[in-house]
């Protein structure tokens, strides 16, 4: 079975063939960085970091390109109410950002590029789009895309241009030729900081003093890092009207060539049922969330939902992350995994299944359901073999890589020399059959977070979470 992969752009599933045969070239919209990074952020960056992990386990070169926003307005509200230079405020939250995400396991893309190293080349698509009748410059300063002008415009979101003007809020003396019309050069204003300004002249256009408008970063980005025309383009759900819309006819409107061969997008993380968000306020930031649980069991929650799926966040969602973790960890406990000399060999009926799974559209809650089948034969068989190939199928999708014990006895209130001795002292009691002594042994540790556990090899003991 080949890989199929949900086409946002035709509603539905088609099978993928990379452009360069054996290479797939990816782009998906990252962070706008001025804060910390939420669990949100967290989704869409896991989202596609298992499918470039898939990718790769399947045999493809990968070119992943993750953009970074580091000029908008809410950049330089934040660089100016902390007075310091935007490029200080963007390289402090670049560092966090990679911090965070680089405590999930979350890979870093091939390529990471930053839109404020790319504003010239935004500047000559301008002009061609320009050129080509498809922007122009407003009585504002600014220049705007002529929306009525893109034939197809409203493909990837569904949106009909009736539907959208039909629900459009008109600003007054924006300028705009059209309400529905978008910038692609923001004029300078007097009260806007140095750094957020550049002189198009500089790069030899006639659009003034400005800088450029969200969309038009990504069109640049991508034809630079990837090509007129790639494989993959990805982001969040939120993206695909009116970021991804906009992309689409940008690029098009340049090149004339599809500018991706599929287009993805993520479900949200949702908090009672609305999508987690900054500008809401009911969001957790990936520290918020680290400080009160540890990594795997954040990447597990992020990674066994379907990527397209929205996913509700509490803290009944992360604690049984954390105990299906600790089913897998035990069955790795019980029986040592035993390497897989020539990695992992796809015609075994459990690898098999999961093959299966991932190439439907990246179905990780199939393949995780082929865990859990795998670790309940480890735990019946007792094969090191089968505890091997578990702990492979786990690293596929950045999971199982930890020792056994480490993650099982994670956050013990007493260390492990102290828990020892009390298994020993409880050992004795059941020796001389003081049963009561034995129990309340126990019954202590457990206090303590400490549960023990009984087999005919002897007694180990785990971490209450």
């Amino acid at each position: 079975m080949s890989l199929r992969i949900y086409n946002t752009l035709s509603r539905g599933l088609e099978p993928f063939t990379p452009l360069e045969p054996g290479h797939v070239r990816m782009y998906v919209c990252g962070m706008t960085i001025y804060d910390l990074c939420h669990i949100g952020h967290a989704r869409m960056a896991m989202a596609f970091d298992v499918v470039q992990r898939w990718l790769k386990s399947s045999g493809y070169r990968v070119t992943y390109v993750r953009n970074i926003t580091d000029i908008d307005d809410k950049i330089i509200r934040r660089a100016l109410d902390r007075n310091i230079p935007i490029r200080a405020l963007t390289d402090e939250m670049i560092g966090v950002m990679h911090e965070d995400i680089g405590r999930l396991g979350i890979e870093p893309p091939t390529v990471e590029p930053r839109a404020t190293e790319y504003v010239p080349q935004m500047l000559d698509m301008i002009r061609q789009l320009e050129g080509k009748g498809l922007a122009y410059k407003a009585s504002s300063g600014d220049v705007n895309y002529a929306v009525r002008k893109f034939e197809g415009y409203g493909k990837l979101s569904g949106k009909s241009l009736e539907s959208l003007r039909a629900g459009e809020r008109v600003a007054v003396d924006d300028g705009k030729n059209d309400p529905l019309d978008f910038v692609l050069w923001k004029a300078a204003k007097p009260e806007e900081p140095a750094d957020a300004k550049w002189d198009s002249a500089a790069s030899g256009h006639a659009y003034g003093v400005g800088r450029p408008g969200w969309h038009i970063e990504c069109s640049a980005m991508s034809c630079q890092t990837l090509g007129e025309t790639f494989d993959i383009h990805g982001g969040g759900a939120d993206l695909q009207f009116p970021h991804h819309e906009n992309e689409l006819a940008q690029t098009v409107g340049v090149t004339g060539k599809p500018m991706a061969q599929v287009w993805m997008h993520n479900g949200m993380v949702q908090l009672d049922n609305e999508k987690m968000s900054k500008s809401l306020g009911n969001f957790f930031t990936i520290r918020d969330v680290l400080a009160k649980y540890d990594a795997e069991t954040v990447r597990y929650f992020l990674v066994r939902g379907h990527y397209r799926s929205d996913i509700g966040y509490s803290d009944a969602h992360l604690n049984d992350a954390r105990n299906a973790l600790k089913r897998f960890y035990t069955a790795l406990d019980l029986v040592a995994p035993a390497p897989l000399a020539n990695g992992i060999d796809w015609t075994q009926s459990h690898a098999a299944r999961f093959k299966a799974a991932m190439d439907e559209d990246f179905g990780t809650p199939e393949a995780v359901a082929v865990l859990f089948d795998l670790a309940g034969e480890v735990n019946r068989t007792q094969s090191a073999e089968l505890s091997g190939l578990l702990k492979a199928l786990g690293g596929v999708l950045g999971l199982l890589q930890d020792s056994p014990k480490a993650f099982l006895q994670a956050g013990a209130g007493l260390d492990e020399a102290a828990i020892q001795t009390k298994i020993q002292e409880r050992a004795a009691a059941k020796a001389a059959k003081d049963f009561a002594l034995a129990d309340n042994i126990r019954k202590d540790l457990l206090a303590q977070g400490i549960v023990l556990k009984d087999s005919p090899t002897g007694t180990s003991w785990e971490a209450v979470q």
